[in-house]
């Protein structure tokens, strides 16, 4: 549903439509991936997305244009480095990645995912993404599993080989994140976010988030985010919907997004190992972070939410303009 305005009611907001990388129109063309003479012709006539996956997935774009575009080189100008197929543009043009270090290039500076993803248009989001994702893969699978032994990468990049011809393929490790809420429309519905263990100490600041987990053998993803919201902050949640998904290279996670419904009245018991803080926010409260970040959270602290670029920050935007994909039992 979407709130509508009434006596002294904020005006609706306009729920994201997908999360920010689930963006992809490119047409990847993994039929052409077992074919070596179509690829090494399409190389020659093709354009490279240079990542580096040892500085963080950094990769170039432009410094004359807002917002930014990715920086394609001609295959002469790319660095050495085994291509990987990233698939064909609407121009028909074949469009690679390689992971090495970044060229110098005029007009041109070094950005990560993380920084510029989310500006990017909705062909350049998805060639970063996968190419990250596909580096970050190779970067980890350089041995068999089995054997031990080096692999070598093969069918465009999509697969490596040992030396007995064994071969694995690139795999994505399904996650889940939820944002709990109490399911009251208005300004004083309320959501819980959470401050992880791990995320560095920002000064007069306290970042928050939702709840997330890695899916386990055996469950499926709903069963994962009860699960999860239990281990990590005590609560019983209702009303699971399923809301979107988007990749996470970092280094191979697809984040599967969710919402579910909780009794605020329901004590809180933190994970230490998880969970350094935990709270219930109002919707209005909310708004004010996303308006200009001047919520206080205790203590002096402000709250910072999550970057635009992460799925956490699409399901905030969808709980705050009153929107659940489908009605809860």
């Amino acid at each position: 549903m979407t709130r509508t305005g009434g006596a002294g009611a904020e005006p609706a907001r306009e729920a994201p439509a997908l999360p920010p990388l689930a963006r992809a129109v490119l047409d990847r063309a993994a039929h052409r991936r077992t074919d070596p003479v179509w690829l090494a012709e399409a190389w020659r006539r093709g354009l490279v997305l240079v990542v580096d996956t040892a500085a963080g997935g950094r990769t170039l774009v432009t410094v004359d244009r807002t917002p930014p575009a990715l920086r394609l080189l001609d295959p002469g100008q790319a660095p050495d480095g085994p291509p990987m197929f990233l698939g064909v543009g609407v121009d028909g043009v074949p469009l690679f990645a390689v992971d090495a270090t970044l060229p110098t290039i005029p007009e041109t500076r070094a950005g990560s995912l993380r920084e510029v993803g989310h500006l990017l248009d909705d062909r350049d989001a998805g060639l970063f993404i996968t190419a990250v994702a596909l580096a970050n893969w190779h970067r980890r699978h350089r041995f068999s599993a089995t054997t031990g032994e080096p692999t070598t990468p093969d069918e465009g990049g999509w697969s490596r080989l040992d030396a007995h011809g064994d071969r694995v393929w690139p795999r994505t490790d399904p996650a889940m994140i939820v944002l709990v809420h109490d399911g009251v429309s208005g300004p004083d519905g309320r959501c819980l976010l959470g401050n992880n263990t791990t995320w560095p100490a920002t000064p007069g600041a306290r970042r928050f988030s939702c709840l997330a987990g890695y899916v386990e053998p055996g469950e499926s993803a709903e069963t994962a985010v009860a699960r999860e919201v239990t281990e990590e902050v005590g609560l019983t949640v209702s009303g699971i919907r399923y809301a979107g998904s988007q990749p996470w290279p970092f280094p191979g996670s697809l984040m599967l997004g969710f919402l579910a419904r909780a009794d605020p009245a329901q004590p809180l018991h933190l994970d230490p190992a998880e969970i350094a803080y935990a709270r219930w926010f109002s919707r209005r409260e909310i708004a004010e972070a996303v308006a200009d970040g001047a919520v206080d959270v205790g203590d002096g602290e402000r709250l910072l939410l999550p970057p635009p670029l992460s799925i956490a920050h699409f399901l905030i935007g969808r709980w705050l303009a009153d929107t659940e994909p489908g009605p809860g039992p």
